[in-house]
């Protein structure tokens, strides 16, 4: 395992990091910005981006400096398209309750619970765009429902581009309206790409010198400065030197490791 051959803790180039292992590059900064100025003084945030650009690690970030005492955060992470209703029954369970049948009922639920809460609360769905539009429409309701000053929640919707798209259409218009924050996150740039690979391979205990400047710079092209494709490209340079029993990852060995694991 190259962990050992390298010395590591654990696997640097994983999804699902600890909030103490992510790092804050200026995209995050500029997302953190705006989701506080949400919690603040917004209702409904929008971020999008490329798969695996960092949208989730934003939001772990931004729910974990919420004040436990002003907001009672939620996160709720879609795998695939959730029926008419669905969304409810998800934010009824989050919220610690079981779901009732019907859509009224559930409405309701969810009404009182977060208006019974002395923290507000905050929701966030990440993989947004696997919404359906009625769904939206539901979630349009919630943050409308208010007789009060206060709305009853606020909501991040995180998700890809075609999220964007879908809320311009005419019957999203008030809930586009009510959109006080949006944020699209950009890939990592060249330096950034390599501070990425630098501050992955220190927190697991491994020297940043493994990969070799030029070899960081290759791996930005390859991916394109989307983390997600810079963790697999990493890693599989990484089991390529151990398996060859090098110390370095050099430009010759990325490239043969592109060519040989068939990474675009």
């Amino acid at each position: 395992m190259f962990t050992t051959h390298f010395k590591m803790t654990a696997q640097p180039f994983v999804e699902g990091l600890p909030v103490d292992r992510l790092q804050r590059d200026e995209r995050i900064q500029q997302g953190l910005a705006r989701l506080e100025y949400l919690a603040q003084s917004g209702t409904v945030a929008l971020i999008t981006g490329h798969t695996g650009v960092g949208k989730s690690s934003l939001i772990k970030l931004f729910l974990d400096s919420l004040s436990r005492n002003r907001y009672s955060p939620l996160y709720i992470h879609l795998t695939h398209g959730v029926p008419a209703g669905g969304i409810l029954r998800l934010i009824v369970r989050s919220l610690g309750e079981v779901p009732k049948r019907g859509k009224e009922s559930l409405f309701l639920q969810i009404l009182e619970k977060t208006k019974a809460s002395e923290p507000m609360t905050l929701l966030a769905i990440d993989e947004a765009h696997l919404l359906p539009p009625v769904t939206l429409t539901d979630l349009r309701l919630l943050v409308s429902s208010a007789l009060s000053d206060r709305p009853p929640l606020k909501i991040v919707l995180c998700g890809q581009e075609p999220l964007r798209d879908e809320l311009k259409r005419t019957c999203h218009a008030d809930l586009l309206h009510r959109i006080s924050v949006r944020y699209h996150m950009p890939p990592l740039n060249r330096d950034q790409t390599a501070t990425y690979i630098d501050t992955q391979m220190r927190g697991v205990g491994a020297s940043e010198k493994v990969f070799e400047p030029e070899t960081k710079s290759l791996i930005h092209d390859y991916a394109n400065g989307f983390p997600r494709q810079i963790n697999n490209i990493a890693t599989a340079c990484l089991l390529n030197a151990a398996a060859k029993n090098l110390q370095k990852v050099n430009a010759e060995l990325l490239n043969a490791t592109m060519a040989e694991f068939h990474l675009p």
